[in-house]
């Protein structure tokens, strides 16, 4: 794994903060588990609400927190006021989810000035043992002081 510098100092804070801003996180229920220069770990516990018709774990829910766990582990690289974007991904779902609880994983791969290519995993814990559920590929874009966004 490679190691990064991040480009802002308070880039730990930052995440944090954009993260408590998220209202899909928390109407999902989902917390900051991690946060390191180009890493990010995204924790969610069960909840029958968040589950499909067989009472897994919705495949949009575990995409969600992968998505997010990419784009803070991007954030925690770019420059003070920068802003991040989803531009793709792609998803593989390896096992149905079901546990006590999921871990997103986000990492990054690649940072570039613009552009970042990430990674993510979703694990299901259950009773202490991890289950791999989804695997995300993704490229996230660095947005600098556009449009009035910030994070």
């Amino acid at each position: 794994m490679a190691m990064f510098q991040p480009r802002d100092p308070a880039y730990d804070s930052r995440v944090r903060g954009s993260f408590a801003r998220q209202s899909m996180m928390k109407l999902l229920g989902a917390s900051l588990d991690r946060v390191a220069p180009g890493e990010v770990d995204i924790r969610l516990p069960f909840r029958a609400e968040l589950t499909q018709q067989h009472g897994f774990l919705h495949a949009g829910v575990t995409t969600s927190i992968a998505d997010s766990a990419c784009g803070y582990a991007a954030l925690t690289l770019m420059p003070p006021g920068a802003a991040v974007l989803t531009v793709e991904f792609k998803v593989n779902l390896m096992a149905p989810a079901a546990g006590e609880a999921f871990v997103a994983r986000g990492r990054v791969v690649r940072a570039g000035r613009t552009l970042i290519a990430t990674s993510g995993d979703v694990f299901a814990v259950d009773g202490g043992r991890e289950t791999h559920v989804l695997t995300m590929l993704g490229t996230v874009m660095t947005v600098k002081n556009r449009s009035g966004l910030s994070d």
